[in-house]
C-alpha cells in the first residue's frame, strides 16, 4: 500500500467506490478486516516462528490474507484510508482474527478454525452473483482467493495433527489452544452485514464447519470442544467485532500497525 496525501480520515460507514453499491461495501469492509486483521498478525512471527520454513510458509499466508484484503478494500475505497486511518471501533473484522498469536498452537488453532470457515464461505460467495448480480465484485475476490485459501486449510490442518497426534507435551498444548479460542468461533456464523439473507445458509454453513473441524480434530487425536459451549450472539466477549467491539489486544495492535503511516501523514516511497 503506498501513502496518499490528503487522504481524509474515515468515519462511520465506508464510501463505496464509484460503480458499487453500499450493501456490497460493507460486506466487503468486514470481509476485508478480517483478511488485513489476520495477514498482520502472521506477521508478527517474523523472526520467531519455530522453524526458517515455517517462517516462510507465514509470511506467504499473510501475503496471500494481505493481497485478499487490498482486492476488498478496492470495491469500498481508498485502501490505506481504510487500512490506517480508521478507529478500532470502525473495524468489523470478528474477534478470532485479532487474538494474539500466543505460541505457536495457538496461532495453528486460530488459523485453523477461520481458514475452514473461509474456504467454505468463499466457495459459496464465489458463485453468488448469479443469483445477486450485485455481489459480482466480492464473487471474483472470493474465486480468485480460494486456491489460497485451500493451501491455509491444509497448512492448518497438517500442523494440527502432527502437534495434536506428536509428543505428550504437544499434545497438550495444542488442545489448551483448540479450547481456548473455541469462544471465538461462534461470531463466524453470524450474519454479515450486506450479505442478503440466507448467504451464507448459517446452520447448514455451522455444521459443515463443525464436520470438518470435528474430522481434523479425529486425525489429531484431539477433542472437539462441546458446540454449545460457544457463547450466544449476545455475549460482548466473543461476537461483537462486526458490530466494531473488539478485545482488548485489537487495541495495541492496530497502535503498532498504524502507528507510521500516522507519524509521517501525506508521506510517499
Amino acid at each position: 500500500m503506498t501513502a496518499i496525501s490528503g487522504t481524509p480520515a474515515v468515519s462511520g460507514a465506508p464510501t463505496p467506490a464509484p460503480g458499487a453499491e453500499a450493501d456490497t461495501a460493507r460486506a466487503a469492509l468486514a470481509l476485508g478486516d478480517d483478511a488485513l486483521v489476520l495477514s498482520h498478525r502472521l506477521t508478527e512471527w517474523a523472526g520467531d516462528a519455530p522453524v526458517l520454513e515455517e517462517e516462510v510458509a507465514l509470511a506467504n499466508l499473510a501475503l496471500d490474507l494481505l493481497g485478499q484484503a487490498r482486492n476488498l478494500y478496492a470495491i469500498v475505497g481508498d485502501e490505506d484510508a481504510l487500512a490506517f486511518r480508521r478507529e478500532e471501533r470502525e473495524f468489523r473484522n470478528v474477534q478470532l482474527v485479532e487474538q494474539p498469536n500466543g505460541d505457536f498452537a495457538h496461532t495453528i488453532a486460530r488459523q485453523l478454525y477461520f481458514s475452514v470457515h473461509r474456504e467454505l464461505l468463499y466457495a459459496e460467495l464465489a458463485g453468488a452473483d448469479r443469483e445477486h448480480p450485485r455481489l459480482a465484485p466480492i464473487a471474483a475476490v472470493a474465486a480468485k482467493a480460494l486456491p489460497e485459501l485451500t493451501y491455509h486449510r491444509d497448512h492448518a490442518m497438517t500442523w494440527t495433527v502432527r502437534l495434536g497426534d506428536g509428543t505428550a507435551e504437544s499434545t497438550r498444548r495444542m488442545q489448551h489452544a483448540i479450547d481456548a479460542l473455541w469462544r471465538y468461533t461462534g461470531e463466524l456464523f453470524e450474519p454479515i452485514d450486506g450479505l442478503p439473507t440466507g448467504l451464507p445458509a448459517p446452520t447448514a454453513h455451522r455444521e459443515t464447519w463443525l464436520r470438518r473441524i470435528g474430522s481434523i480434530l479425529d486425525d489429531a487425536k484431539l477433542t472437539l470442544p462441546d458446540p454449545g459451549a460457544a457463547p450466544d450472539r449476545d455475549a460482548w466477549a466473543a461476537g461483537a467485532g462486526r458490530q466494531g467491539l473488539h478485545t482488548e489486544p485489537f487495541g495495541r495492535m492496530l497502535a503498532e500497525m498504524q502507528h507510521l503511516h500516522r507519524s509521517h501523514p501525506g508521506a510517499s516511497w
